[in-house]
């Protein structure tokens, strides 16, 4: 289907949980209140709106937490949507904690492609980023999602880690920090794509120093000679370069310094049943009220596509980020779906 600006929406991200096994500063630092689980779709619930998606042309779909895996049972959910007629590819997000131990479950279900969530390959910053000593379970999971031959990708937020923590960058020329080399080691020796996401002043994160992108990529093409403009084109916003000699590709996801918002494809499912058209803003349509409310199963389906549409049909034709005086949302990225 497409929204009022002509863009086709065939992408929908959906958060089954608030709760995450870490504690990522720029995310969900302390103690946060989560929500009551009677309060968040259960998996028939979240099924039942797919189905409706998948009518208006949904084919692509993210599961997103918090941290995903931390709910029982979430690779069911990941075949469920499988096997929902038009549903083309279920993808997921995840710290990589669990990974390891649930990689036979997410092969059986049918996982298309995994993204790791990863900002630095130095376990004492992952330490102090994360609040978790974690960082070897995290490769484990990586090597065990690539010995079964399923896709995998990096997303590390662009945060300034060097001077956050008030330390040196690694090369003081280009200012390039040992977090942003190690990431992109990795897709020298494996077939991983690295994928730098723009801080985006949502939540805690727009406390933090971030890294604008249009100074980003210059830092790393002087850092690594042969860095080209790479064709591939995933399910989202992200544009890529190839480096000489690498197995893998860079990404950028560029909200603010390249904004992409003329393409948007997305909407969001957050964990208690709202539909969000755009990360900036609070507008959306609380789905979780029709899908629990009185009426035949027909009424339900057909409540739910007006909801879908009136969702999609709302999509502004861009994001605030830049003025932050026009941001409207107010709830943290947990909260919202990663």
């Amino acid at each position: 289907m497409k929204d009022s600006f002509g863009r086709e929406i065939d992408y929908l991200r959906i958060s089954i949980t608030d709760r995450c096994n870490l504690r990522c500063l720029y995310c969900m630092p302390g103690n946060i209140e989560t929500v009551p689980m009677k309060d968040i779709l259960t998996f028939e619930e979240i099924a039942a709106l797919v189905r409706c998606a998948a009518q208006l042309g949904i084919s692509k779909i993210k599961i997103t937490g918090g941290e995903p895996l931390v709910r029982r049972n979430a690779c069911n959910l990941i075949k469920m949507l499988k096997g929902i007629k038009g549903i083309e590819q279920v993808t997921l997000t995840t710290n990589g904690l669990l990974l390891e131990e649930m990689i036979d479950y997410l092969t059986d279900a049918g996982t298309d492609c995994i993204n790791i969530s990863l900002d630095t390959l130095d376990r004492d910053r992952y330490r102090m980023i994360t609040g978790y000593d974690g960082l070897d379970k995290v490769l484990k999971g990586l090597e065990t999602s690539l010995d079964r031959n399923i896709p995998v990708k990096i997303n590390a937020v662009s945060v300034n880690w060097d001077r956050y923590f008030r330390e040196e960058a690694a090369d003081k020329t280009t200012g390039i920090s040992n977090d942003i080399r190690g990431l992109i080691s990795l897709s020298e020796t494996k077939p991983v794509d690295v994928r730098f996401i723009e801080l985006m002043p949502i939540g805690f994160g727009k406390d933090y120093p971030g890294i604008p992108h249009d100074s980003l990529i210059p830092m790393i093409q002087d850092s690594f000679t042969g860095m080209e403009k790479d064709s591939y084109h995933g399910n989202g916003p992200a544009s890529y370069y190839h480096i000489k000699g690498h197995m893998g590709r860079i990404g950028f996801i560029s909200a603010i310094h390249g904004k992409f918002c003329d393409s948007c494809n997305r909407i969001r499912l957050t964990s208690r049943g709202y539909l969000k058209s755009c990360l900036c803003y609070d507008k959306g349509v609380d789905v979780k009220d029709i899908l629990r409310g009185e009426g035949s199963k027909f009424q339900m389906e057909e409540r739910l596509l007006e909801g879908l549409k009136k969702c999609i049909l709302s999509k502004p034709d861009s994001h605030s980020f830049s003025n932050r005086e026009e941001i409207t949302e107010k709830l943290t990225m947990s909260a919202i779906g990663g």
